[in-house]
């Protein structure tokens, strides 16, 4: 939900101090649903609306007189400079591999630089970003320091009759909009890319947006309230019947800090409608959408008496999970599934333990034996082979 106060406090822009000095029904739009896919998609759809075609010459990289050599001379078949004489015959041309040659894709001044918006869906974004502007949480996170305003959003009285300077920065002084002004001034820097040669030195971040509903009555037919905040570092103007997406959710992030006048507050039933589903009177066919929740807060819904009555209650005791494992590997299992492979496995171990025992006293005999009976053994085997060698059936007749 963007708002649940019925009313907001109006103060009184010229009093010394932060008066009341009435209140104001909330308008509907403070209720409508905030899509944030919906406004960065229009955000982006509508920043591309002022973008500026460009493109290369048609004919760069492409003004030599050059022919590919083709085949049979170990070199590439790219086109090449003709004539002779200097260092740059024979060279690559015309490729966008190739030293002067034409880029890849030359751009052209005939792509698709804007693009078409549903009028709806730009109305339904606008209302998402006026409602996002009642969030004191969106508000914040956005990096606007509101921590001395007294509440969110900010209506002003009498706003309309101050036309200097000087008064404009002692009403965000005395409202604590001061300190957001600061933000602004302390954030600009130099900016690090090629737009410091294109008339774009310098990057700053956004202030206050100053919303009225005052005609033209003043110098050059602009309203007074324009001349008094114009020149105020981070301080943007905007009339009420003009709400720009692209003021109230500068790059596509909800939660500009606004400053109403009172007029323009109470104009905001009739732009976007009094409630959620009721038909706006200024707006032909538009219809402020409604949530599909009253309430968001999912977990206070869940642990409602309500829902919590229509619940089963909890099963008591831990359900049994059947156990998946592998007989080959898991013992335990395979005694299960054949008890005899308990038996043979025992036996198994009983065999082993067998063999090594025999291979043990094998070895401790060989280690055991004395010299004579080892030297005896060697005398034997040697008259063996002896015995071997001089039979002549196995060897053959001697010559």
């Amino acid at each position: 939900m963007a708002a649940a106060r019925p009313l907001v406090n109006v103060y009184n822009a010229l009093s010394d101090d932060t008066e009341v000095s009435g209140s104001v029904e909330l308008p509907g739009v403070f209720s409508a649903p905030i899509r944030r896919d919906l406004v960065h998609l229009v955000h982006k759809n509508m920043a591309k609306n002022s973008r500026q075609a460009y493109a290369v010459n048609k004919d760069a990289g492409m003004q030599h007189s050059a022919i590919s050599w083709g085949t049979g001379r170990a070199v590439a078949r790219i086109p090449r400079v003709a004539s002779s004489g200097t260092h740059r015959s024979g060279q690559a041309a015309f490729g966008n591999m190739c030293r002067k040659g034409r880029m890849f894709g030359p751009t052209k001044t005939w792509r698709k630089w804007h693009r078409k918006i549903n009028v709806n869906m730009r109305r339904f974004a606008t209302a998402s970003a006026v409602a996002a502007t009642g969030v004191t949480p969106l508000v914040m996170a956005r990096g606007h320091r509101i921590e001395s305003l007294n509440e969110v959003p900010l209506v002003l009285d009498n706003l309309d009759g101050v036309s200097k300077v000087k008064e404009a920065l002692a009403i965000l002084a005395r409202f604590g909009a001061d300190e957001d002004v600061e933000r602004v001034k302390d954030s600009k820097a130099k900016r690090a890319t090629k737009g410091k040669m294109r008339n774009r030195m310098f990057r700053q971040r956004r202030g206050p947006l100053v919303i009225h509903a005052q005609g033209k009555d003043g110098d050059k037919g602009r309203p007074l309230v324009e001349l008094a905040f114009r020149n105020i570092p981070g301080v943007e103007i905007a009339h009420v019947d003009r709400l720009n997406l692209l003021q109230l959710a500068p790059g596509g992030h909800m939660g500009r800090f606004c400053i109403w006048t009172k007029d323009a507050f109470e104009r905001l039933p009739a732009l976007f409608g009094a409630a959620p589903g009721a038909e706006a009177e200024l707006k032909s066919g538009f219809v402020l959408p409604r949530s599909v929740m009253a309430n968001a807060d999912l977990a206070r819904l869940l642990n409602s008496s309500e829902i919590q009555a229509a619940l089963n209650p909890k099963k008591a005791g831990q359900r049994k999970v059947p156990r998946k494992s592998n007989p080959l590997r898991n013992r335990g299992q395979m005694a299960r599934l054949n008890p005899y492979s308990v038996h043979q496995r025992r036996q198994e171990i009983l065999d082993a333990e067998a063999k090594a025992a025999g291979r043990a006293r094998v070895l401790h005999k060989k280690r055991t034996e004395s010299d004579e009976k080892i030297k005896a053994r060697r005398v034997a085997s040697r008259n063996f082979f002896k015995s071997m060698v001089s039979d002549d059936w196995t060897f053959g007749a001697s010559a």
